[in-house]
């Protein structure tokens, strides 16, 4: 059979050509395509803001002032009774009493009625016993302290029930000195046991007479408070 193409029309002998450029443009795609890099585009926005600084907070210091410390207790004379087959010891505390321009003293009057016995606690000259008579001011009243502590001591008699029970403790009594200077109104302010405050309150009555108390010349009864201790040892 003849062919009716054209040698010119004929593409048979020009395919091996056609699939080299192909091939060669398939290539060339290829390398294009893998030399594109992507970049992923990230955006990032500052954030700006203004912080408050926060002022330390001031705390508050709450300061509590201490109370004043009270006042010392008054001290008085501690007279210790113990066994009678034991050597007696006396515990003495005497304060002194210093008279300053602060220190208030009752005046009597020269015209108040002379039936007013009401007893001082302290006057310009305290009672006194025995060789104290002699002293003055605070001398004096040491020196009569001593003398009640030691009358006190050697003439109580422990009550033997009290001792056998094991009973002991402190007695306060209270006493006055009269204007004649003997001893009166004789009182227990702080009782223990009845066998104690009696014996503590009979000593006590027993007190030899003073030399009154004076004011201003005048002889004025003073009141007295002592401890009794009782002691068994």
């Amino acid at each position: 059979m003849i062919s009716r193409k054209t040698p010119k029309a004929d593409l048979e002998n020009k395919r091996s050509t056609w699939r080299a450029l192909g091939f060669i443009a398939s290539l060339a795609l290829i390398l294009v395509a893998l030399s594109w890099t992507s970049y992923d585009v990230v955006i990032r926005q500052a954030i700006n803001f203004n912080a408050d600084l926060l002022e330390d907070e001031e705390i508050p210091v709450n300061v509590v002032t201490p109370p004043p410390p009270p006042p010392p207790p008054q001290q008085t004379t501690v007279i210790e009774i113990v066994d009678d087959e034991e050597e007696i010891e006396i515990e003495l505390e005497i304060e002194d009493i210093e008279l300053d321009e602060d220190t208030e003293i009752e005046i009597i009057d020269d015209d108040d009625d002379v039936d007013d016995d009401t007893p001082f606690m302290i006057v310009e000259n305290m009672p006194a016993l025995a060789h104290c008579k002699s002293m003055r001011g605070d001398e004096r009243h040491q020196c009569t302290q001593m003398e009640i502590i030691k009358y006190v001591s050697k003439n109580t008699k422990y009550p033997s029930i009290a001792k056998e029970s094991g009973i002991q403790g402190t007695v306060f009594v209270y006493f006055v000195v009269g204007r004649d200077g003997y001893v009166k109104d004789v009182k227990i302010l702080r009782e223990v046991d009845p066998r104690l405050d009696k014996e503590a309150k009979r000593v006590v009555e027993t007190l030899p007479r003073f030399d009154p108390g004076q004011q201003r010349g005048k002889s004025v009864s003073v009141q007295y408070t002592i401890p009794v201790k009782f002691i068994i040892r």
